[in-house]
């Protein structure tokens, strides 16, 4: 599972962080990557987590069993009055960060609302409800974030917020394809309404010009959402402060990405390479230096 970090716009956990801090980030990355994989019917075959989660394997393939199931075995990581330990051992892994940095259930639990939102709503009709979304689905990453680094204030918890809201809708915008293929469509209906673009224009190899204007609008409003956020880089210092422009980075580096390819992400997404992330990086301590 953890190998999937290769994967994202920017490592969760690099090697110049803190080991103590590496090890709590990466038990929440694996959290977080294990919903999405319940979510999304991406376990591996066979119910094994079913199975751990005292379900029948055949369950395995209900999302919405195994996220109820998932979350009762979570309520076993905070019940400090019980001492039977989680089912699932991802689960028991992440006991130890939560206790030792005094995490709450929240955010967990939110990630886990968002998952069962995926199997109930497949399409939204404003970006006021694709923000309620990113509420659940991004946002309590960067509050766990904060959690164990130890640095949570009002001021940063709103602006890691805006962030996560940005790289969720930078990650839906180069994933636009393959989410219509979940038949989720995660462009607002009434932006889709404004410039004149149909879910068959999104099921088309290459995005028409429509398309492509469409993609561009919702790139700046989440290029918006990193810049209000992006203050928060400069209100934290040492490492944490390269790990939070490195975030921040991969979101500019991604949106030079799908500009690069002319708005159109039907062909596949866009990614930034290890150059253009590096020089972002570079860029955003500069500012916030």
């Amino acid at each position: 599972m953890l190998d999937k970090a290769a994967h994202e716009n920017f490592p969760v956990a690099p090697f110049f962080v803190p080991r103590a801090w590496r090890a709590d980030l990466m038990a929440v990355y694996g959290y977080a990557r294990l919903v999405d994989d319940i979510g999304d019917g991406d376990l591996p075959p066979g119910g094994a987590d079913a199975e751990l989660l005292g379900l029948d394997r055949s369950l395995a393939d209900d999302p919405l069993a195994m996220l109820d199931a998932f979350e009762a075995d979570l309520d076993r990581v905070f019940d400090t009055a019980s001492a039977a330990p989680p089912r699932h051992p991802l689960l028991r892994s992440l006991r130890p960060t939560v206790r030792r940095n005094g995490l709450t259930p929240g955010p967990f639990r939110g990630l886990i609302e968002a998952n069962r939102q995926d199997q109930r709503v497949r399409r939204y009709a404003t970006f006021q409800e694709l923000l309620d979304y990113c509420e659940l689905s991004a946002n309590p990453v960067g509050r766990l974030v904060l959690g164990i680094t130890g640095t949570v204030t009002p001021e940063r918890v709103r602006r890691s917020d805006a962030i996560c809201t940005a790289l969720q809708i930078i990650e839906h915008l180069q994933d636009v394809a393959e989410d219509l293929r979940r038949d989720r469509v995660y462009l607002p209906a009434e932006d889709m309404k404004r410039f004149g673009v149909t879910e068959a224009d999104l099921a088309a190899p290459k995005g028409g010009a429509s398309v492509c204007a469409l993609v561009a609008y919702e790139a700046e409003r989440a290029r918006d959402l990193l810049n209000e956020g992006t203050p928060l880089v400069g209100s934290v210092h040492g490492r944490l402060k390269v790990l939070l422009a490195g975030f921040v980075a991969g979101g500019r580096a991604a949106l030079r990405a799908v500009a690069a390819a002319g708005h159109d992400v039907l062909p596949g997404p866009p990614r930034p390479t290890k150059l253009s992330l590096l020089r972002e990086v570079g860029a955003t301590l500069r500012r916030e230096g």
